[in-house]
């Protein structure tokens, strides 16, 4: 059996699609990396927002071509985007032979095997899907990979459909993880990346409690030689103990991402996020007094219904007030299945790219400014691929996969997958440039 997978959306997503390939390579099932000659295509889904149903419908329809025009037997689509619209799903895509749900990712096997129904759609509760102790994966990268800490949430942010993807938070044991995390070290991994979609809140739904630190501390006392970095914290739920463990610990990454979404207390309320502006302002004086270093990164949404061009003025001003080192912007996705729907005030779509642009015209001035302060420097840099004859590509410590800039190392012979030790000599508003020292 010769598989083709594509996985869309997130890290997390990336996860689920590496645990499916090790299940089905551990069965004997083979990998191409071209779609004509596969006997089986698994598209994993994202439909977070609109352009990401957008995107997991027109790849789905391009693979579907396979079907006629390649070895392709059997469609399987997989994730979050069968989970948002159910067995409506199976009438709007005639092409799909079976859907899986996000808490039916451990029937793939048995889908891929055509042991399951034709033209079915599995949608099991995701609460009720239980985190084996272990699970073979099939990493994308040697030398990076994502840790996924916990499944699900248990907050009501009004513009997000991800609790109702799936379900509430269940953290996974702590020994379970820092098994796995040994695991991936022992097979060369350099740079552990910790997720969940609120990883900070980690251990809470626990009996007893386990905080992140002491996670944290545990993962940290496998190798002195690895970076460990955390994603996708939560304003509300980042503790003292875990900003005084990244700094006393040099494999964590002094890189804090905390999606706030917005800086007006009005919007903040209507979104469902319970802190106030001037929460968030101590919040980030207290990562950098306690962190000197740290790099900052957010996700700001714009155009929320409701929001003002005063609320968007009070964004303005926090963001040249933080001046964080990375931001990403986002414009408000409407779905008639969110809360926010119902809210009144809608933004015209005019006004919400006009304010998108505007924002991002800011940051990249204060990007510009954050990165030259890095010129004359030396960093760790771990690279990660070749570019040409004269110099490689790699990351800091400030810079996340995928959504952070890069560095560009000058050199023209280096390990992909190795530490190096670089001086910086110049910058632009995302990326660095440097030579080995």
């Amino acid at each position: 059996m010769r598989l083709y997978l594509v996985s869309l959306g997130c890290a997390k997503n990336l996860v689920d699609s590496e645990v499916m390939l090790g299940l089905l390579i551990k069965a004997g099932c083979r990998i191409t990396q071209d779609p004509q000659n596969a006997d089986t295509i698994i598209v994993n889904t994202c439909s977070f927002i609109e352009s990401a149903v957008n995107e997991s419908i027109d790849t789905i329809l391009e693979l579907a071509k396979y079907k006629s025009n390649g070895s392709c037997r059997r469609l399987i689509v997989t994730g979050c985007l069968p989970e948002r619209f159910r067995e409506a799903i199976v009438e709007s895509l005639p092409e799909v032979d079976l859907f899986l749900g996000t808490g039916a990712f451990d029937k793939i096997l048995t889908a891929v095997n055509g042991a399951l129904n034709e033209r079915n759609c599995l949608l099991p509760d995701p609460n009720l899907i239980p985190y084996r102790q272990k699970e073979p994966r099939i990493r994308s990268s040697a030398y990076m990979a994502y840790l996924k800490i916990a499944e699900g949430c248990s907050r009501h942010c009004t513009y997000c459909i991800i609790p109702k993807l799936r379900g509430k938070q269940r953290s996974r044991r702590l020994e379970d993880i820092v098994a796995e995390a040994h695991e991936l070290v022992s097979s060369g991994v350099k740079e552990l990346i910790l997720i969940a979609q609120d990883t900070t809140h980690y251990g809470m739904d626990l009996h007893p409690p386990v905080p992140l630190y002491r996670l944290l501390e545990k993962i940290s006392e496998i190798s002195e030689n690895i970076w460990i970095r955390i994603l996708y914290g939560h304003a509300e739920s980042i503790e003292n103990s875990f900003i005084r463990t990244v700094a006393e610990h040099r494999n964590i990454c002094a890189y804090f991402d905390v999606p706030i979404q917005h800086a007006s207390d009005r919007i903040l309320k209507k979104m469902g996020r319970n802190y106030s502006s001037q929460d968030l302002y101590r919040l980030f004086d207290k990562i950098r007094s306690s962190v000197p270093d740290a790099a900052l990164r957010t996700s700001i949404i714009v155009g929320f219904p409701g929001e003002t061009d005063k609320d968007y003025e009070t964004l303005l001003t926090f963001i040249n007030d933080i001046r964080f080192d990375n931001l990403g912007v986002f414009i408000y996705s409407d779905a008639e299945d969110l809360p926010s729907h119902k809210l009144p005030g809608h933004i015209p779509e005019h006004v919400a790219i006009d304010r998108y642009d505007r924002l991002m015209s800011s940051q990249q001035k204060i990007s510009l400014l954050n990165n030259r302060k890095h010129i004359g420097r030396l960093y760790d840099v771990l690279v990660e691929k070749w570019a040409d004859n004269t110099y490689y590509k790699g990351r800091t410590f400030f810079q996340a996969p995928e959504v952070d800039g890069m560095t560009d190392i000058h050199s023209a012979d280096l390990q992909i997958g190795s530490f190096v030790n670089v001086k910086i000599e110049d910058a632009s508003e995302y990326d660095l440039t440097g030579k080995v020292v």
